[in-house]
């Protein structure tokens, strides 16, 4: 007897967070440990945000059951803030609300996606999107990008690849761990080509309010494309209300998709946490402020990390755009002690106490995922200390 699923047996653990538990122990060792790895605000959730779990906490009608599909206030929330920063109008009942971001996709996949369907997924990519489409019994169809065109796809990367069997394309702006940003004609261009072709598009707008420059806000490709009927938006509060630890997120999409997604999650998990949701209710209609200030915090370390990157005589960078992270090529570091970024990386954590994320984990060998997403003296003193141990390379 089998003691454990050929498919999960294919799904292997998440490379972030391997890399943060690592660090984690590393430092109740009482090592100096510096984690560049974390896909996380370093900021605390702000109070009007907490007083408002406090208060819900305390409120009887949150101690039982509620909507599988989320409290309706919530919802209705939601639904304003997707109008104003996607450019979607959408219907409370287009909204289903997720235990984090990251179950939407997952359900997104198991009602999307039928054995042998391929999914076009640009690479370098998040680390988890090809177990979610593996799980759901989909084909992972990775369409390359590079560095020199700003790791971004066009229409002709994806019609060399798109087939008779293609359903669905992953688009991420901003990427994780890129940090690229579409502007909105690439993203329009995209959209419409995916509506040509009868193809899914899931768009992954978690990042979109992390953006620098003249933009408060990445172009959503819905949005642009002003259809919903061939799209579904994933987004949540992790990134921009520093709330990863609360897990709420949502789907958008045609009801009968989110419908049928809303039936997987009433087997699987039933209604998200409700102090949680009046949390995220909490940030979704409150001051924005916080989100402000924590995106310039963010700009002021990538600009410090880029200039300091960048002075390295042997390590490549694009510029990230959104997001909180930079991913640089460092091929020229590997050679015969370290001959891929993954055993540079645990050489990096084990001998000198930085924590990175080898690109291998993204589709993307020969780059390292760093996040700006701590503190300025440790965004400092681990970038030099990395710089050093290149330099004896």
């Amino acid at each position: 007897m089998a003691r454990v699923s050929q498919r999960l047996q294919r799904i292997p653990g998440s490379a972030t967070l391997a890399i943060s538990t690592r660090a984690r122990e590393m430092r109740a060792e009482g090592r100096d440990v510096i984690s560049f790895g974390a896909g996380e605000p370093d900021f605390s959730t702000p109070e009007h945000i907490v007083a408002a779990a406090q208060r819900a906490a305390s409120d009887p009608a949150n101690h039982h059951y509620s909507a599988n599909a989320g409290l309706q206030p919530l919802r209705e929330a939601i639904a304003e803030y997707t109008q104003t920063h996607s450019g979607v109008p959408v219907d409370p009942s287009q909204i289903l609300v997720t235990n984090g971001a990251k179950q939407s996709i997952f359900q997104a996949f198991a009602a999307l996606l039928d054995p042998g369907d391929e999914v076009l997924l640009p690479a370098p990519h998040w680390v988890t999107y090809p177990s979610g489409i593996d799980l759901a019994g989909g084909v992972t169809v990775s369409v390359p990008t590079s560095m020199e065109n700003g790791f971004k796809v066009t229409v002709d990367d994806l019609e060399r690849y798109r087939s008779e069997k293609t359903n669905l394309l992953v688009f991420v702006s901003p990427s994780n761990p890129t940090g690229a940003v579409y502007d909105a004609d690439e993203a329009r261009a995209i959209g419409e080509w995916a509506v040509q072709h009868d193809i899914w598009v899931l768009a992954d707008e978690i990042y979109q309010r992390l953006v620098y420059g003249s933009e408060d806000v990445a172009p959503s490709i819905a949005g642009v494309t002003t259809d919903l009927e061939n799209n579904l938006l994933v987004n949540g509060v992790a990134k921009s209300f520093a709330m990863t630890g609360w897990r709420v997120g949502w789907m958008i999409g045609p009801e009968d998709v989110v419908g049928a997604a809303a039936r997987h999650q009433s087997h699987a998990t039933g209604n998200v946490n409700n102090v949680a949701q009046m949390a995220a209710l909490a940030g979704l209609t409150g001051a924005q402020d916080t989100v402000v200030a924590m995106r310039e915090a963010f700009d002021k370390r990538r600009q410090a990390m880029v200039a300091m990157l960048s002075e390295a005589d042997r390590i490549e960078l694009a510029e990230p755009q959104g997001a909180f992270y930079v991913f640089p090529r460092v091929t020229s570091m590997l050679g015969s002690e370290y001959p891929t970024t993954v055993a540079l990386a645990e050489a990096l954590l084990e001998e000198t106490g930085i924590a990175v994320v080898p690109g291998e984990s993204f589709g993307a060998p020969g780059f390292i995922r760093l996040s700006y997403a701590l503190s300025d003296s440790d965004l400092e003193r681990g970038v030099s200390r990395m710089l050093d141990m290149f330099g004896s390379l």
